[in-house]
């Protein structure tokens, strides 16, 4: 233990002080005393895990290396226990201070995300098992009595539930056993819950450019060191058996692996490809887990148990006990980035981790993001490519859509060309994927009699018609209505009406033009799962689905032989805004989703439908030109200054008193940083300027790319107090404007 030894309250009593970190929205550490009988049983170091007295309740925090404070002894309390669980890596703790400082959060934050399973501390309960004792008293035997023996000498040891159940008794029957001492009871430990993959089984057969790849990734973990891979390759060849590769080496050196995915309740074919490959399952970890799951989960991480883990972006603050590999499959998503609470970004604090604990980190992606494209240009880090489908299969032919010219009929979102291209494609007996990045039935419910629009109480949002089940709902908030049948304005009937298409829309013209064809709308209100996407994926490769019409979650990832149309519905949907990164987003989204096509043997095809075929999205889409597109972008950010060659940071101000917030933002308006190098832009209403009934006002503050921001706005908030009705935000690399 790093000892501290202070004489409290001048009375000459030596006391020996800890620093606890406790899991609360506090950026200080506490003082604790540590008794000496506790001291002489268990050992106390920094990092351990102990349990301390806060007010009422115990807490669970670690042991920190900071300063003690000054506590008169009577004040002082007590360390209650060291807890059973291996104690946090310096590694860990550098890490969290860093995600802290730069995020600009409380340091206790983060330890929160890091204990997010208090239970988990705790040793896990012995299992009870029931055996026939050694030496058998004189007892009257019953039926019940003689099948638990029968059992019992046939079986051997067995927990209560699974002997009553194979005897056919009840539990009376096993407590008057044991009463009498005819039945010996035994606690065990736990078995492991997580299997040893099998990194020595063969896996598939690479190509030459795959094997070369390989390779050398897995020289970079078999040296220990942080390197950073950037791993760029067109849908289809065969990225995540290359990373694997890599998954062998850290396997083989006894290390755990972490692998991120953008949206892991939906990753059923992932799951399956890895289980085929290592004869296990992985420890999962995302938010559809039981709290019990969690636990196991949680512990079998710290204790080095689990050797894969494959989660959303909260699985990297898991108490790894031998990292080495980290592993973010889609590193291009947006929703690595963490927009309530604690707000982050998984993939740059991954990078971050695998540098403090000096292990490689592989970004994965077919349209990698403009900064890790950047970071690779300038040597910072390793670029990869694998141009080419695996097995000879070529990559679809892309077709754009000129809606202006071969628009549908009024009222109508298919296209004449995608709906001959549909049943050119069924009659083939082929399937196809219909994409609109837009759930429910339609964005916007209006009255033609009086023009009221049906908006959010609590946001500054349209609600959203969900006809399939009959309500309007807020995707913002939560909130939501019965679908009205008249007006609440004019109270006029029959004058409600649906504006724009969401996929249930696409879905109801589609079964006009195709009834017969079996269809499936995949959202994330429907597959949210990894039960649901483990049976929408069964279903589809058994061919009982013909056209899949989903959103963004069907556009990366999947494989299906079969699957060689993809239409793009409204290509357009995000290309405005004030988004920097909106013709990049769409782009990868776009490409992303025509990867899904002819994927097999077939040969695949993309409509992509749009009335604005001329934009520069567009245009490198139709022509195939990935690296155009690309060196287009960063040239434009890089002329503005823009991410990754400037910084940019958001400061969110909210409140649930409108004035107050007006007030606050003034207010710091007025010494907001406006210096060389610096520009502070607003205060202005945010484009949601009611979120969850709280009122919200937005300052953008841009820097040079040498500037540190995080002290330039440390320094700003220092001079200006604010009410406390308010809340500041602060989002440091932002990727909402909203």
């Amino acid at each position: 233990m790093k000892s501290f030894r202070s004489t409290i309250d001048g009375t000459g009593a030596d006391i020996e002080c800890i620093s606890v970190l406790l899991p609360l929205p506090l950026g200080r550490t506490y003082t604790y005393a540590v008794s000496v009988g506790l001291l002489a049983e268990y050992p106390l170091e920094v990092g351990d895990f102990v349990l301390v007295p806060l007010g009422t309740r115990e807490v669970a925090g670690v042991i920190w290396d900071d300063h003690v404070d000054k506590i008169p002894l009577a004040k002082l309390k007590h360390v209650l226990a060291k807890l059973e669980i291996p104690r946090m890596s310096e590694t860990t703790r550098r890490f969290a201070k860093w995600v802290a400082n730069y995020n600009m959060v409380s340091l206790g934050s983060i330890l929160r995300m890091f204990i997010s399973v208090p239970d988990a501390l705790r040793p896990p309960k012995p299992i009870t098992v029931y055996s026939l004792a050694m030496e058998r008293p004189e007892i009257r035997m019953t039926e019940a009595r003689v099948r638990v023996m029968k059992v019992l000498g046939v079986s051997g040891p067995l927990s209560a539930n699974v002997l009553t159940q194979k005897a056919g008794v009840g539990a009376g029957v096993i407590k008057g056993l044991i009463k009498i001492e005819a039945l010996k009871v035994t606690n065990l430990t736990p078995p492991p819950n997580f299997k040893e993959p099998a990194w020595r089984a063969p896996g598939p057969t690479l190509s030459l450019e795959q094997a070369s790849v390989a390779n050398q990734m897995r020289a970079s973990v078999k040296k220990g060191q942080f390197t950073a891979l950037v791993l760029e390759g067109v849908p289809g060849s065969g990225k995540t058996e290359v990373y694997l590769e890599a998954v062998c080496q850290a396997l083989a050196q006894g290390k755990q692996v972490l692998i991120l995915l953008p949206e892991i309740a939906l990753g059923a074919q992932w799951l399956a490809r890895f289980k085929e490959r290592f004869g296990c399952a992985p420890a999962e970890w995302h938010s559809d887990l039981t709290q019990a799951k969690r636990r196991i989960t949680w512990r079998a991480v710290a204790t080095g148990e689990a050797r894969v883990i494959v989660g959303a972006r909260s699985a990297l603050f898991l108490p790894y006990k031998s990292l080495g590999l980290i592993v973010i499959d889609e590193e291009h998503d947006q929703s690595f980035k963490q927009e309530d609470g604690v707000i982050y970004n998984a993939r740059d604090m991954a990078v971050v981790r695998a540098k403090y604990g000096k292990i490689p980190i592989i970004l994965a992606s077919a349209t990698p993001s403009l900064e890790s494209l950047q970071n690779a240009s300038l040597g910072r880090y390793q670029h990869f490519d694998l141009p080419d489908r695996y097995g000879g299969a070529k990559l679809p032919d892309i077709s754009i859509v000129d809606m202006c010219k071969d628009g549908p009929v009024t009222g109508n979102w298919l296209s004449p060309s995608l709906i001959e291209a549909l049943r050119q494609t069924f009659d083939a007996g082929e399937q196809a994927l219909l994409f609109l990045n837009r759930r429910g039935y339609a964005p916007l419910t209006l009255c033609q009699g009086c023009g009221h629009r049906f908006q959010c109480p609590h946001c500054t949002a349209w609600l959203v018609e969900h006809r399939l089940i009959g309500r309007l709902q807020c995707h913002h908030c939560g909130y939501q209505i019965k679908s009205p049948k008249q007006c609440p304005s004019c109270e006029q009937k029959d004058k409600l009406y649906a504006c724009g298409p969401g996929v249930e829309r696409v879905a109801e013209e589609f079964s006009k033009f195709f009834p017969d064809v079996r269809s499936e709308i995949v959202v994330s209100d429907n597959i949210n799962t990894p039960g649901q996407a483990q049976e929408l994926v069964r279903q589809i490769e058994a061919r009982e689905v013909d056209v899949i019409i989903g959103t963004q979650i069907v556009a990366k990832g999947y494989h299906f032989p079969y699957l060689t149309l993809v239409g793009v519905i409204d290509a357009d949907v995000g290309l405005t805004g004030g988004d920097l990164r909106a013709l990049e987003r769409t782009y990868q989204l776009l490409y992303q989703v025509s990867g899904r096509a002819g994927r097999g043997e077939r040969p695949g095809r993309v409509l992509v439908q749009t009335y604005d075929p001329k934009n520069a999205v567009m245009q490198a889409l139709r022509n195939g030109d990935h690296k155009g597109f690309i060196e287009t972008m960063i040239r434009d950010r890089q002329s503005h200054k823009m991410p990754p060659f400037g910084r940019l940071a958001g400061v969110i101000i909210s409140g649930l008193d409108e004035h107050a917030v007006d007030k606050a933002a003034q207010d710091l308006a007025r010494t907001a940083p406006r210096d060389n190098g610096v520009v502070t832009l607003g205060p202005a209403p945010a484009p949601l300027k009611l979120l969850r009934g709280r009122h919200r006002r937005r300052f953008l503050v841009k820097t040079d790319k040498e500037v540190n921001i995080q002290a330039k706005i440390r320094s700003w908030l220092k001079t200006t107090a604010v009410s406390r009705k308010v809340r500041v935000q602060l989002d440091i690399d932002p990727y909402s404007f909203m």
